[in-house]
């Protein structure tokens, strides 16, 4: 732990990305903390409020106007609230999808490399029929077929992500089976399973929480751009993706409605790949960061 926080300081842009997901993560904690409106309040006499450093003298001193920091929506909706209970659903799905993509293209990959022949071009052409199709529109065709939903987004977004990982494992076993410590413990009586699960994959994983925290980012923005489709989670729920979308028809009379969730869609992206990329320095043996 010391090497890596050590190592974390040293990398300005890992450390500026640690620190923007640090922020995120804390605003989801404690979100009820940082705001005592609900996000799905409406006050239809306060639409469309600015936030508050464009308010005027007079308006700051009504008493009757309560104060929305970043201001309210068509709805007279907090933004501020709805941005961090958004983080919420946000990350759930960016973590949730991660997770089970993970296990699905590991799993698959470590077959497909370990065993080879049939099982492999099986698997393989799997993989070659899903990336025949563009991320977007797979992920669109899914969301339309499955129907809105915080656990079937999760499931569009494991199923967009998992051929990534199982080519990455796939190639990476398939060097590793060659080796000769592999072969010496096939000839003590070693299991298949035992061999893929307890011998082969430790050797992977480092590849894998690499190209995980950058398909943490792409789930993120799918995320996003199903919600602001209308095909992501219920209407009920706040994403930022939802506020996008529904910031559309007043973009120009009140821009602070696609600004801010814009700039935390942005920045957490941000600082997910910063993270990601000095991860990808920190476990690559040949380089000393």
């Amino acid at each position: 732990m010391k090497d890596i926080i050590s190592s974390l300081i040293k990398s300005k842009t890992g450390l500026i990305g640690a620190l923007i997901v640090l922020l995120i993560v804390l605003s989801m904690l404690f979100s009820p903390l940082l705001t005592s409106w609900d996000p799905n309040e409406q006050d239809i006499m306060n639409k469309f409020q600015a936030p508050v450093w464009e308010l005027t003298e007079e308006e700051n001193s009504d008493s009757e106007a309560p104060a929305h920091l970043l201001g309210t929506d068509q709805l007279g909706r907090d933004t501020l609230a709805r941005i961090l209970y958004g983080s919420r659903i946000t990350l759930l799905v960016a973590f949730g999808g991660t997770i089970f993509g993970v296990l699905i293209g590991v799993v698959l990959g470590a077959l497909s490399g370990y065993f080879g022949k049939w099982v492999d071009a099986v698997i393989m052409r799997l993989v070659d029929i899903q990336l025949s199709f563009p991320f977007t529109l797979l992920a669109l065709f899914m969301a339309a077929v499955l129907g809105n939903g915080i656990r079937n987004v999760i499931i569009i977004a494991a199923i967009s992500s998992w051929v990534r990982y199982a080519r990455l494992v796939r190639g990476e076993f398939l060097s590793l089976k060659e080796m000769e410590y592999v072969e010496a413990i096939r000839a003590l009586g070693g299991t298949n399973s035992r061999i893929i699960f307890r011998h082969m994959l430790p050797n992977v994983v480092s590849p894998i929480i690499v190209l995980a925290t950058l398909e943490l980012a792409k789930i993120i923005l799918m995320e996003a751009s199903l919600s602001y489709l209308g095909l992501g989670v219920p209407v009920t729920i706040p994403t930022w993706g939802r506020m996008l979308s529904e910031a559309r028809n007043s973009i120009t009379s009140a821009p602070w409605l696609a600004v801010f969730p814009g700039l935390m869609i942005s920045f957490t992206v941000l600082g997910v790949n910063l993270l990601g990329d000095w991860l990808r320095d920190y476990l690559d043996p040949k380089l000393d960061v």
